[in-house]
């Protein structure tokens, strides 16, 4: 069985700058880090490679120092890691990542394919379903855990607010995981010295036979006009009221600023 992670390289979360020209993130001089939820899926990956003796590819869409970040998943005991990089993708939003990864994994062939639920520096969790729709093949969104995995159907447990959920998808399909799922290993002193001698596998724009249109800037339909950082200041206005009044007060002060409807 092949099991593919899709995996993004994040700027710490501390750190994140962004281009008030063009409006897409400042990555030079950031520190990266692997996205929380993508490194759970690489867990949940290496225990079914344990379990059920499956490869563990791992994809991701980046600039080219993302490489020294799957040299860290080879420690990790991945098998295989594939770097999709190429001026032509720079800008992409959800909508263009997605039409690249699913051109790569319709190369790259799969059983199952692990995303995380959504990345830290956009929050949108769109690109792990996205590239299901784009695949036509089933979705699971808010994976908590991996129950069983046969050649045909997997079985998880998906966690809402309220809630959780059972359910069985045939293979092949798209799961996106959730960071609380498990713990994920530390890289061990033979993976480590391992991974020194194993390559990355480049895959570029000409490599996938994509229309330029649908990827990079040119593939975006999302388009960031204007990005600022709120001011915070210490004036504050201070009221001292009867319960009831404080309570109609506050309830005004929500309808004005239309964050309550009734």
């Amino acid at each position: 069985m092949k099991i593919i992670v899709l995996v993004k390289q994040v700027p710490d979360s501390t750190e994140i700058r962004v281009d008030k020209v063009t409006g897409t993130l400042i990555r030079a001089g950031v520190p990266s880090i692997i996205n929380p939820d993508d490194l759970a899926g690489v867990e949940a990956a290496l225990q079914l490679k344990e379990e059920k003796g499956a490869t563990v590819t791992i994809v991701t869409m980046g600039p080219p120092m993302a490489a020294d970040m799957l040299k860290e998943l080879y420690a990790r005991g991945v098998d295989e890691c594939i770097l999709v990089t190429d001026r032509a993708f720079a800008g992409a939003d959800t909508c263009a990542t997605s039409s690249t990864l699913a051109a790569v994994l319709e190369k790259t062939g799969y059983d199952l394919i692990i995303a995380g639920r959504q990345a830290i520096d956009g929050d949108t969790a769109q690109v792990g379903p996205q590239t299901a729709e784009r695949l036509g093949i089933p979705q699971v969104t808010y994976v908590d855990e991996i129950i069983d995995l046969t050649d045909t159907i997997v079985t998880v447990k998906k966690s809402l607010e309220d809630c959780e959920e059972i359910l069985e998808a045939k293979l092949p399909c798209v799961l996106t995981t959730l960071s609380g799922m498990n713990e994920p290993r530390y890289m061990n002193c033979n993976d480590i010295v391992d991974s020194f001698s194993k390559e990355v596998k480049i895959m570029t724009f000409n490599d996938l036979g994509i229309d330029a249109s649908l990827v990079g800037l040119a593939g975006s339909p999302t388009k960031v006009h204007h990005t600022f950082t709120k001011e915070v200041t210490a004036e504050t206005e201070t009221y001292t009221l009867p319960a009831g009044e404080a309570a109609k007060l506050i309830a005004t002060t929500l309808k004005e600023k239309q964050l309550i409807t009734k």
